[in-house]
């Protein structure tokens, strides 16, 4: 008696230490109990795990306010918002601004609106998209996704160094250049290069020594973030009048790059000499018309509102030009000399729409914490959406605001050259430039650091799934729980994208990722409606299974108009590892959205087929073939399939079938072998039809109910 009571304080013991229950009575909360088995072992460890991916012994306590608006909002605002926001309003005209950034926030709306669904649906454990289409669209769709939102994931993390590296050598500290003058696009692509790899080493090592680290440093990121655009706000005001602190020289209409701090045209001058290398043959347009000084931050009581609000787009390699009917070279000319700003991309509408895209991407943040959060059914959808809201009114009314103050020229100056390399939303900013650098820059790295941790953990989720044979080396982890390998292959595709060194083309390539991501999110959530999966019953009231089309509708759209060439490798990608999962995945019993819509067109054909009368044009064959088990002269079977496929000419229905003298009960094993015989036999022959087995204790009888 004295050691079952032993062994029974043990198991009271050992309970207390996993659940939480009382070692007195031995009970176990439920909640607890329950809270355990969502585990997140197959899914992506939510914020505030360990490093295995084991849940806090804290509890799920956290609110809407931390646990999913704050992450929202760290995440949503990036670097685009800093470096290209402004550029984009100059060369979009505030209008097509207005429109590119509400297409995208309208696509990034619609999806959390799916996503809140999905959240009231029931119980979500961490795992974000990847999570929910697997679950809902069947193993092919979601390892598919996953691995396409898993590569969009870490493109971001290398379009958020590309960017750390851009505000370092452009705008903080161009004196560290290892290329010569930055003002040429290929010795700063190239310092991007080379800056970018040590970055990227430095960011991996932190990843991997310290994860605690990473996530302390994301409330210095977001503190960065808010306190920039704070600033920016609070400066926009300040300049109502405007300043003269960003003097730019123009030649005509032509904007030109600082050259020493002078803009004048006389003999002795810089400029003249960069127009005028050899002596009296001087550029016939510096000839012809005079130099000038604008200011380029004229506030908003300037009304330079007006010639912001149109479209500016350009061709690479053009000058940047203010339209003048009064010219004759109204088609904007080549640069002939390296001190006229010149456009370094062709601008289109879709191209901003790429560019701009992964402005909104964000919006998994609170759903991957699901697990940590108290009422995750009623965070989510408030968190993300009111996430989306709020960075959304900041981005349209930046969009104004911007084109109120500043003057087109500069603000299609992506780099600030004729202001002599400075960040234009530094000089906007209160109190001073240094405050919007600092900013950037720190918040930049944290969602760097940020997209190298989830991306592992995400690679390391599918792996686990065992959906992907070739993934299973990445299940591994290190002694320190840290998925080593998948943070290693990472860090691999990472430098892929820091070499090409331009956040311009990072953008729209990581948008095909977030896009085609965000597109199935709404097609599992439509295709569940339309299909009335008992199942699926969200409580979410503002859901409609329109909203989730549309959204998913809007996400193939932007995808083929931003770059049809991009979109077409995206989703063959996904074509090639859904095939792979087809047929070299693990079975998984998670449900398949697809076998639910092949069932529904088959219920709904047949039943209009049954209403529809008989005509001799609709006839097709349709072929029994009755063998005998089992298959001794297998060549003869052979030549009976071959005979039938000739007889329906690839038309009709085929139905193989055979009779075992069994009861029910002892001929299971052998029917399932006749069964795979006989879909053998049909698939070798390439017959297409269905096999069936019947068991029968008498062979005659059995015939008869065929």
């Amino acid at each position: 008696m004295a050691r079952n009571s032993g062994n029974k304080t043990n198991v009271q013991s050992v309970l207390h230490q996993l659940y939480g229950g009382d070692e007195s009575t031995g009970r176990v909360p439920l909640p607890s109990v329950l809270h355990s088995f969502v585990s997140y072992s197959n899914t992506i460890p939510a914020a505030g795990t360990d490093a295995e991916g084991t849940t806090p012994k804290t509890g799920a306590n956290m609110g809407t306010f931390i646990g999913v608006y704050l992450p929202c909002i760290q995440n949503i605002f990036g670097v685009i918002l800093f470096i290209r926001l402004t550029w984009i309003v100059g060369t979009a005209g505030a209008f097509c601004a207005f429109l590119v950034v509400l297409l995208c926030c309208s696509i990034t709306m619609l999806t959390a609106i799916s996503m809140s669904a999905i959240a009231t649906n029931g119980v979500v454990p961490a795992g974000g998209a990847y999570y929910m289409i697997s679950r809902s669209l069947g193993p092919e769709f979601g390892g598919a996704v996953g691995i396409l939102f898993y590569i969009g994931t870490t493109l971001a993390g290398s379009m958020y160094i590309v960017g750390a590296i851009e505000i370092l050598i452009t705008y903080m500290a161009p004196s560290i250049t290892l290329f010569g003058d930055v003002d040429v696009p290929e010795n700063m692509y190239n310092n991007y290069r080379v800056f970018g790899t040590a970055l990227l080493l430095v960011l991996g090592l932190v990843v991997y020594f310290g994860v605690k680290l990473v996530n302390k440093f994301a409330a210095v990121a977001l503190a960065c973030v808010i306190c920039s655009i704070l600033a920016i706000y609070i400066g926009l005001f300040v300049n109502f009048n405007g300043n003269e602190q960003l003097p730019m020289c123009v030649l005509g209409n032509r904007l030109l790059q600082q050259v020493n701090g002078t803009c004048s045209k006389e003999s002795s001058s810089a400029l003249h000499k960069e127009f005028c290398p050899f002596g009296a043959m001087c550029d016939s347009y510096f000839q012809t018309h005079n130099v000038s000084i604008v200011n380029g931050i004229q506030g908003l009581s300037s009304g330079v509102f007006l010639d912001n609000m149109w479209p500016s787009f350009m061709e690479i390699n053009h000058v940047l030009t203010k339209w003048d009917s009064s010219e004759s070279d109204m088609v904007f000319p080549s640069a002939t000399t390296n001190k006229q700003v010149v456009t370094d991309i062709t601008t289109s509408f879709a191209i901003l729409v790429g560019i701009f895209f992964p402005s909104v991407t964000g919006i998994m943040a609170g759903s991957n914490r699901s697990g940590d959060l108290a009422d995750a059914q009623k965070s989510i959808p408030a968190g993300t959406i009111g996430a989306i809201l709020t960075t959304s009114l900041v981005y349209l009314s930046s969009i104004f605001l911007f084109a109120g103050t500043v003057d087109n020229l500069l603000l299609r100056d992506k780099f600030g050259q004729s202001i002599g390399g400075h960040l234009v939303l530094g000089h906007i900013a209160w109190p001073n430039e240094r405050v919007i650098l600092i900013g950037a820059f720190l918040s930049t790295i944290g969602a760097g650091l940020q997209s190298l941790t989830g991306a592992p953990r995400l690679l390391q989720a599918i792996a686990r799934d065992g959906v992907i044979p070739i993934l299973e080396p990445f299940c591994a982890s290190s002694l320190k729980g840290e998925p080593t390998r998948a943070l290693l292959l990472t860090l691999v595709i990472c430098e892929c994208g820091v070499l090409l060194g331009n956040v311009d083309y990072l953008a729209p390539l990581l948008s095909m990722f977030f896009l085609m991501c965000y597109g199935f999110v709404n097609l599992a959530c439509a295709l569940q409606t339309l299909l009335k999966t008992p199942s699926w019953r969200p409580r979410f009231k503002y859901y409609h299974w329109s909203l989730s089309s549309l959204g998913m509708i809007l996400c193939l759209t932007v995808m083929f108009m931003t770059s049809w060439y991009y979109a077409l490798i995206a989703m063959g990608i996904a074509g090639i590892i859904y095939k792979h999962i087809e047929y070299r995945g693990a079975e998984k019993e998670w449900g398949d959205g697809i076998v639910g819509l092949n069932l529904s067109a088959a219920s709904f054909s047949l039943l209009h087929l049954e209403e529809a009368p008989s005509h001799t044009k609709n006839w097709r064959p349709q072929i029994m073939i009755l063998v005998k088990f089992p298959f001794e002269n297998d060549s003869k079977r052979r030549k009976l399939f071959a005979f039938a496929s000739q007889l329906k000419a690839g038309k009709g229905l085929t139905v193989a079938t055979t009779v075992l003298e069994k009861d029910l009960v002892s001929g299971e094993a052998e029917a399932l072998e006749a069964k795979q015989q006989l879909k053998k036999m049909m698939d070798e022959e390439r017959v297409k039809g269905f096999v069936e087995v019947l068991c029968s204790p008498d062979i005659m009888i059995g015939m008869h109910l065929i």
